[in-house]
C-alpha cells in the first residue's frame, strides 16, 4: 500500500512540474528571440521584431538563454551562433551554425556560406559556399538567393541574376527581405529590365512590415518621384521610420533634407551647409 501511495506521489509531482519545465524552456526561447533574433531569418515568428546586430550589453544574455533553448529549436541554435559571433567566439559560432544548418536553418546555411566564401575563420571554399547558398536559396531564403547571384565563377559556375529574380519572386510572396532584394534588382535592372514602379511596389510592401532598408528606399523613391508620385513629406516620414530602426543611410538622408544647401570655397570644397 505504501509503495502505491509513494508511486502516486511521484507521478503527481512529475505532472505538477512538467508544465513548469515546459514554461521555462519557452521562456528561454522568448528571451533568446528578444535579444538575438535576426530580422531577416525566415524562421523568425512574425511577432518577433529581431535585431540587426546583437547589442554588446545583451551578448551574455543571448548566449545564456539561446544555449538553453538551442536543443529544442533550430532558430535558437542559429541565434546562439549569432551571439557567439558577436562575442568574437568564431569556433563556437561555426559549431552552432553547423548544428542549426543540419537541422534545416537556412539562415545558418547562409552564414556558413559567407564564411566559406570569404575564408573568415574557416578555410576558404567557394564550392562549399555555393552549395550552402543554393540550399538556402532553393528553400526560399532571400539572402541565400542574393549571395548566390553575387557569387560569380568558381566550380565552373557563373552568377545568374535572372535565376535570382525567379527565386526571389517566389519568396517575395510572403517575405519582406525577399521583397526588398527583388525590389533592388528591379530598381537597378539587374537580371532583367528595370522597372521602378514594380520596385516601388515591392519596397512599399516590405516597408509596411518595418523593413529598415525598404523604408529608406521608399523615402528615396518618394523624394525623387521614382516609380510614383514625388512627395517630400512622405519621403521624410519614411526616412524617420527607417532611422528609428537604425538605418544609417536614412539618417544621412534626413540630414541632407535638413541641410540641403552646401557652401563651397573657390576650390569646390564644402565648407558648411545651410540648414532649415
Amino acid at each position: 500500500m505504501s509503495r502505491r501511495i509513494c508511486s502516486f506521489a511521484v507521478v503527481a509531482i512529475v505532472a505538477m512540474t512538467a508544465p513548469a519545465l515546459a514554461y521555462a524552456q519557452s521562456a528561454d526561447l522568448v528571451l533568446c528571440d528578444r535579444v538575438a533574433a535576426d530580422p531577416s531569418d525566415p524562421d523568425k515568428p512574425a511577432d518577433v521584431k529581431g535585431v540587426p546586430d546583437i547589442a554588446a550589453s545583451d551578448i551574455a544574455t543571448a548566449i545564456k538563454y539561446c544555449k538553453n533553448a538551442a536543443n529544442g529549436s533550430r532558430r535558437a541554435m542559429y541565434q546562439l551562433g549569432r551571439a557567439y559571433a558577436a562575442n568574437r567566439q568564431m569556433p563556437e559560432a561555426i559549431a552552432a551554425w553547423r548544428k542549426a544548418s543540419d537541422k534545416g536553418s537556412t539562415s545558418a546555411m547562409v552564414e556558413l556560406g559567407v564564411l566559406y566564401g570569404t575564408g573568415a575563420g574557416i578555410a576558404r571554399d567557394e564550392a562549399q559556399a555555393r552549395k550552402l547558398f543554393e540550399r538556402a536559396a532553393e528553400a526560399g531564403n532571400p539572402r541565400g538567393v542574393s549571395n548566390l547571384a553575387a557569387l560569380g565563377g568558381g566550380a565552373g559556375a557563373t552568377a545568374d541574376p535572372a535565376r535570382a529574380r525567379e527565386l526571389l519572386s517566389k519568396a517575395a510572396e510572403t517575405n519582406a527581405e525577399a521583397q526588398y532584394q527583388l525590389g533592388m534588382m528591379l530598381a537597378e535592372g539587374n537580371g532583367g529590365s528595370r522597372d521602378d514602379a514594380a520596385a516601388r511596389a515591392l519596397f512599399e510592401k516590405a516597408a509596411a512590415q518595418n523593413h529598415p532598408a525598404a523604408l529608406e528606399r521608399m523615402g528615396a523613391f518618394s523624394q525623387e518621384g521614382r516609380g510614383g508620385p514625388k512627395d517630400s513629406d512622405a519621403a521624410k516620414a519614411y526616412y524617420q521610420r527607417a532611422a528609428a530602426l537604425g538605418d544609417e543611410d536614412a539618417k544621412k538622408a534626413l540630414e541632407r533634407m535638413r541641410c540641403p544647401y552646401a557652401i563651397k570655397d573657390k576650390r569646390g570644397n564644402v565648407v558648411t551647409n545651410l540648414c532649415f
